[in-house]
């Protein structure tokens, strides 16, 4: 099982950039599959998630506005597109797949890191003018 994460980079505010996650050693079809941020210091926050029963989930309003979480089957890819960046959208992203396959109910999903067992690299993400 192994994630990639990219396309991260510098980027000023009211930009959008898009980042990719391209797994392997599973399906995108039985596994749900999250992105995380985390600034330096502090707790990874949850940003979205996507399964293929659920689709798109997010923690908060703020997210769903701005992020949008995409999958490519065919490319076994988990795409999160985000658009008007702020300075505050300026951390360290992570996908991770759950821990849970393809029987879970992922509604009301709690972007807890623990329930994640397999996480990319992280790419870097920095908002700056």
């Amino acid at each position: 099982v192994q994630l990639q994460a990219s396309g991260g980079g510098l980027v000023q505010p009211g930009d959008s950039l898009r980042l990719s996650c391209e797994v392997s050693g599973f399906s995108l079809d039985d596994y749900g599959i999250g992105w995380f941020r985390q600034v330096a210091g502090e707790r990874q926050e949850g940003v979205a998630f996507i399964s293929r029963r659920e689709g798109a989930i997010y923690p908060s309003d703020s997210m769903k506005g701005r992020f949008t979480i995409s999958r490519d089957n065919a490319k076994n890819m988990v795409n999160l597109q985000m658009n008007s960046l702020k300075h505050e959208d300026t951390a360290v992203y992570y996908c991770a797949r759950h821990r849970y396959g393809p029987t879970t109910n992922y509604m009301g999903i709690s972007f807890v890191t623990y329930d994640f067992d397999h996480w990319g690299q992280g790419t870097q993400v920095t908002v700056s003018s």
